[in-house]
């Protein structure tokens, strides 16, 4: 005598209620994972502002340290031997005592990550250190141009 045939028959799908049980299970973890891949992005743009601060900076530092040695040709009597402008760190500036010779402090004006433009806030040696106007006699600092604040509430501009 055979079984019914319901009894034999192979169960080839899911249940409604598996799949819901699934589906939930599977956005639970997508809400969990979607902050911590914004935390990881944030994170990584700090650290890249970080970068690209330190290499400007260092750069201008480089600039100021080889103008006070007298090194670097004639420099402009307002800029207290700082750069006229990030552009000229890149350009390169003749050697004093050298025809062709040019030292450049940077290769390019590092993007800055959170408005993704190479365009950065200056601030110059007359100018008050939390100044967003610049007053154009020298670059003694840059500062992100992004209105954005860090998780501790500080602004990306003051870094």
């Amino acid at each position: 005598m055979r079984a019914p045939r319901s009894f034999t028959r192979r169960r080839a799908g899911m249940t409604l209620v598996e799949v819901i049980v699934a589906f939930t299970i599977l956005m639970l973890l997508a809400t969990m994972a979607v902050p911590l891949a914004r935390y990881k992005v944030r994170r990584d743009k700090e650290r890249e502002l970080r970068w690209a601060l330190r290499e400007i900076h260092t750069a201008i530092d480089k600039y100021k340290d080889a103008a006070d040695a007298n090194m670097l040709g004639q420099q402009k009597i307002d800029t207290d031997n700082y750069p006229e402008s990030l552009e000229v760190l890149v350009e390169g500036v003749k050697v004093s005592g050298q025809v062709e010779k040019k030292v450049k402090f940077l290769r390019r004006i590092p993007k800055d990550p959170f408005t993704g433009r190479a365009e950065w806030g200056m601030r110059s040696t007359r100018d008050d250190p939390k100044s967003t106007s610049w007053g154009g006699q020298n670059v003694f600092a840059v500062y992100s141009l992004t209105y954005e604040k860090a998780a501790d509430g500080t602004p990306y501009s003051e870094w």
